[in-house]
């Protein structure tokens, strides 16, 4: 074989390699339940969250669920970027009994009060942007029944 079809060879398989790496990081699930490992148990059945619909039926981006440290949307983000899980940063899992927060160090700490204020807040300016109720069929769920599923 001559040097020129191996060098041929080596830089063609080199770039399907690159490819695969880069197309890796460019997909993520559409459709997924939002099941936080570090819980034990689930007081109640698993959230399916559904990015397509958030994105191309509501209009979300990807900063208004996703945000930095100090709060402020992740604006820069595409479809397929690697983001770190809620439980990242809101580390507490088990609240603690008689503890003396505010709401806003509650879900500062706690991941589940963190997910709920995310996901509540923004269906409830969703509905009240759009001037819907919350029995409407077309507004975003703002009660435990209808976000999560009977176990």
């Amino acid at each position: 074989m001559s040097k020129k079809i191996l060098s041929l060879l080596i830089v063609g398989t080199a770039l399907i390699f690159a490819a695969g790496t880069v197309m890796a990081g460019t997909e993520f699930q559409d459709t997924f339940k939002i099941n936080t490992k570090e819980y034990k148990t689930h007081k109640k059945g698993l959230v399916e969250f559904h990015h397509k619909k958030h994105t191309e039926e509501y209009g979300a981006a990807c900063g208004d669920c996703h945000h930095d440290d100090k709060g402020k949307p992740l604006t820069l983000l595409k479809k397929g970027d690697d983001v770190q899980r809620c439980v990242e940063c809101h580390k507490g899992i088990k609240k603690v009994k008689g503890e003396k927060l505010t709401k806003k160090e509650k879900i500062k700490k706690y991941q589940v009060e963190a997910m709920h204020a995310n996901c509540k807040g923004c269906h409830k300016a969703f509905n009240k942007k759009k001037g819907l109720n919350k029995k409407d069929p077309k507004a975003a769920p703002t009660s435990c029944k209808n976000c999560h599923p009977k176990k």
